[in-house]
């Protein structure tokens, strides 16, 4: 009999919760056949089966939050499936004669777990089934070993009175307090509820301030209108807005290495490497995948690797390597249409650059002349505690050159 345990998935992350069992107990598999899908802060995990056999127990079911290396079930080797329900044993030749014991009439005792609270061995078709008719598994017959399968839940006709519940916190009485009106509660994911962990942390762990300025894109727009059939023959990817900024900031990076900075202690690393983080919107919540040295990719190589970083992220495949270490993040909120926000710095950076809807707006050429401009306005949001103001506003207005001398990111990205 082996374990499935609870796999090491990084220095940053010590607990998962499970997502999704993919196979019960008795089902038979094959090695390399998933399991079960496990929810990390950072991304969805699949594990599967070491070696091919029969899944005799799992031990936690469904949403339950599981440690790195906790036994969370056993698989037999080269065993067959099993029934739905226990079988009987045949009695023993010599065990024919004696009067097979009955039954227990009262349920056997539970097997303890290891961090000392009673662990019942049930399986996750009994337990949901327990739940939707109010059946306490505790007053459930076991089977011989003290596990509780399907049929037992089935069998069990007398279900006992529901136990005293503790008194609802002020925020259940507040939804029931509505009556007629409608409501659902949900429980968040793990992704979600460490993004607003997170966010909240570093909204009281650093100095945020945010500045704010515009561009006008008409150059790069019309770049990208000459040369995007070209680009896209050449190099079978589209030429996109995020490649531009992404040279920008590593252009406006190199002459403010602060905003490229992470405070430890009371010390500031500054880092030499530009691996800039792309946030990507997906089902489960924001994730910021890293395009690594974007200082030595050429514009194609950019939007390649965005664009498989956000395919990725949108089926839930990232690896865990694909969003660690960043130094600086470019968000775009103008995907959705925001025109303008202050973004949250994705801790421990010190800096995160927002991109907004591009809207043509009337435009002073001069003292006499105004024209219609497509403009977009871009935010630094930057950690105060190195970063002087005048530094993010500087910082802020070199994106700003850069992006609208295209030409010159060529030199500067």
């Amino acid at each position: 009999m082996s374990e499935i345990t609870v796999p090491a998935m990084g220095e940053s992350i010590t607990e998962g919760t499970i997502f999704k069992w993919h196979v019960k107990e008795g089902d038979a598999v094959n090695q390399g056949d998933v399991l079960l899908e496990l929810e990390t802060d950072k991304v969805n995990l699949e594990i599967s089966a070491e070696e091919s056999g029969v899944v005799e127990k799992i031990l936690r079911s469904d949403g339950d939050t599981v440690q790195i290396g906790e036994v969370i079930g056993r698989l037999t080797a080269g065993g067959e499936a099993a029934p739905s329900a226990p079988a009987k044993e045949e009695p023993k030749a010599e065990e024919k004669a004696a009067p097979a014991p009955a039954a227990p009439s009262t349920p056997a005792p539970a097997e303890p777990a290891k961090d000392g609270e009673t662990y019942l061995a049930a399986s996750p078709a009994a337990r949901k089934l327990a739940r939707e008719h109010g059946i306490d598994l505790e007053q459930v017959n076991r089977d011989p070993k003290g596990r509780i399968y399907q049929d037992n839940v089935k069998n069990h006709t007398e279900a006992p009175a529901p136990r005293p519940s503790a008194p609802a916190p002020a925020a259940a009485l507040a939804e029931v307090s509505q009556p007629g009106k409608p409501a659902e509660r949900t429980r968040m994911s793990r992704r979600r509820a460490t993004i607003a962990k997170r966010l909240v942390e570093a909204q009281h762990t650093a100095a945020m301030l945010t500045t704010f300025n515009e561009v006008d894109m008409t150059a790069i727009m019309d770049v990208r209108k000459r040369r995007k059939d070209a680009f896209k023959e050449k190099h079978d990817i589209g030429l996109g807005f995020m490649s531009f900024f992404t040279k920008a900031v590593v252009g406006a990076l190199k002459k403010f290495p602060h905003l490229n900075a992470e405070i430890d202690g009371e010390d500031i690393i500054v880092k030499k490497y530009y691996d800039i983080g792309i946030a990507v919107s997906a089902k489960e919540g924001l994730v910021v995948p890293v395009v690594r040295d974007a200082d030595r990719l050429s514009f194609a190589d950019i939007e390649k690797e965005i664009a498989s970083l956000a395919t990725k992220a949108r089926s839930n495949s990232l690896a865990l390597s694909e969003l660690q270490g960043g130094t600086f993040t470019i968000t775009n909120g103008g995907t959705f249409g925001s025109l303008m926000s202050t973004p949250i710095l994705n801790a421990p950076q010190v800096g995160i650059l927002g991109m907004h809807k591009i809207q043509l707006r009337p435009v002073a050429i001069d003292a006499e002349r105004s024209e219609n401009r497509p403009m977009m306005y871009i935010a630094l949001s930057y950690d105060h505690r190195i970063v002087d103001g005048s530094e993010a506003v500087r910082f802020l207005v070199t994106v700003k050159e850069l992006l609208e001398d295209p030409e010159s990111l060529l030199l500067e990205g």
